[in-house]
């Protein structure tokens, strides 16, 4: 991996997990969940439904759960930007597209293998997820690529 395609994971991951996170924490909010309620079931999804009731280190271990996954899907994304040219042509498509299928791997692949529910199918939580997986984890995450990428090629 080139410097610029590191810089472009490390800071894809940090803006990505970052605004991903805070609308985590806005949606949950409106329903009357706390951050810390927020970052434990994140931690559970590993570690299991104890992290739960675990205090503010459960909530760390949850936060640092959160960027290590968000740092997987930028590296896949990094990797496919740097190979596939369509990619760093139609970056906002692109961003929108792999937030669809981000949406569709953590809400109909990984929440039913982990707890055995399938996602509600209301409005609400269904429009909540795709704006944070499209809004603030694709668009961005394509969007940032893009700029390193292209500093990349000219050099």
């Amino acid at each position: 991996m080139t410097l610029e395609r590191s810089r472009a994971a490390v800071t894809a991951t940090l803006v990505c997990g970052a605004l991903d996170i805070l609308s985590a924490f806005v949606f949950a909010g409106i329903r009357g969940t706390t951050p810390v309620q927020v970052l434990r079931t994140v931690a559970s999804g590993p570690f299991g439904a104890g992290m739960r009731d675990t205090g503010l280190a459960g909530a760390a271990i949850g936060l640092l759960t959160h960027f290590a996954i968000m740092a997987v899907m930028v590296a896949v994304f990094v990797h496919a930007a740097s190979r596939i040219a369509a990619i760093r042509v139609r970056p906002m498509l692109a961003g929108t597209g792999y937030g669809l299928l981000l949406y569709g791997v953590m809400y109909w692949i990984v929440v039913p293998l982990r707890w055995g529910n399938f996602p509600r199918l209301a409005p609400w939580p269904i429009g909540t997820a795709l704006f944070a997986h499209i809004v603030c984890v694709g668009i961005p995450m394509a969007l940032i690529t893009l700029r390193y990428l292209r500093a990349d090629d000219r050099r």
